[in-house]
């Protein structure tokens, strides 16, 4: 009977650290990348991409929400690190934040977490009503782009990661110039005669709408840029993405829908 439960505990003990583990182990070490806040940043930056598919872990690597992720992201003491995986998978654990640590890092997390929450919220509902006419004259409505998928990317001539992005998002639309069903509109904060002179210089493959600052701050309630949409055939918001690269593969796995 004592050997019979010695077997039943190893066995216990054994599938839970299976079930810890299943998932890989951290990429980086979750106590090291706290100690400095550059290192951080730039972890950050390339590896925590929010606004792709993925899956969500706790602290005790129990599955979660992505709306509960981000709700601790946002409002708890927590850093996401991603998993190691053999595919292209993307997991996302959540570590505690040390007592020590340089609070910028904590109040950046915060911030991040806050916009991916905001972001995610959005998803699923129809985009608000609009009618724009953009520095060609043509009217862009949801009218007039029923039946399409849209590509939106919000964006101003002072914003650095705006327009870094310009060669990618160009290259997007070459890419899926063949798709009479796909329309790529942007929304500049801009007036008419900044942009005229600013896109002389940089060109952006996009429609241009100007002048949408109360638009994007009042029907958007948008505070991050760049910020893109990808909306369905029916208007509804399928995606909220902050950078290329999630643009690019939210918009592939829409084009096959």
């Amino acid at each position: 009977m004592k050997k019979l439960f010695t077997i039943i505990i190893t066995f216990l003990i054994f599938a839970s650290s299976f079930s810890q583990n299943k998932f890989g182990n951290p990429e980086v070490d979750p106590l090291q990348i706290q100690k400095n806040f550059t290192e951080w940043s730039v972890y950050q930056s390339k590896k925590i991409m929010l606004s792709r598919d993925f899956t969500a872990l706790d602290c005790s690597s129990k599955e979660i929400s992505k709306k509960t992720f981000f709700d601790q992201l946002a409002n708890g003491n927590f850093i996401p690190i991603r998993l190691k995986s053999e595919t292209n998978e993307y997991v996302y654990k959540l570590f505690k934040i040390l007592p020590k640590t340089d609070t910028s890092i904590k109040a950046t997390i915060n911030q991040i977490g806050f916009d991916a929450l905001k972001n995610y919220e959005m998803e699923g509902k129809p985009f608000p009503e609009f009618s724009f006419k953009d520095l060609d004259g043509r009217i862009i409505s949801n009218e007039s782009m029923k039946g399409k998928i849209i590509v939106i990317k919000c964006w101003y001539i002072h914003c650095a990661a705006c327009i870094k992005e310009f060669p990618l998002v160009n290259a997007l639309v070459l890419k899926y110039k063949d798709r009479q069903d796909i329309a790529f509109v942007s929304l500049a904060e801009d007036t008419p005669e900044q942009l005229q002179v600013f896109l002389a210089r940089k060109p952006l493959s996009y429609s241009v709408i100007p002048n949408m600052k109360t638009y994007m701050n009042e029907k958007l309630d948008l505070n991050a840029f760049p910020t893109h949409f990808i909306l369905d055939k029916e208007g509804i918001i399928k995606k909220v993405v902050s950078n290329y690269e999630s643009l690019e593969v939210a918009l592939e796995k829409e084009s096959k829908l």
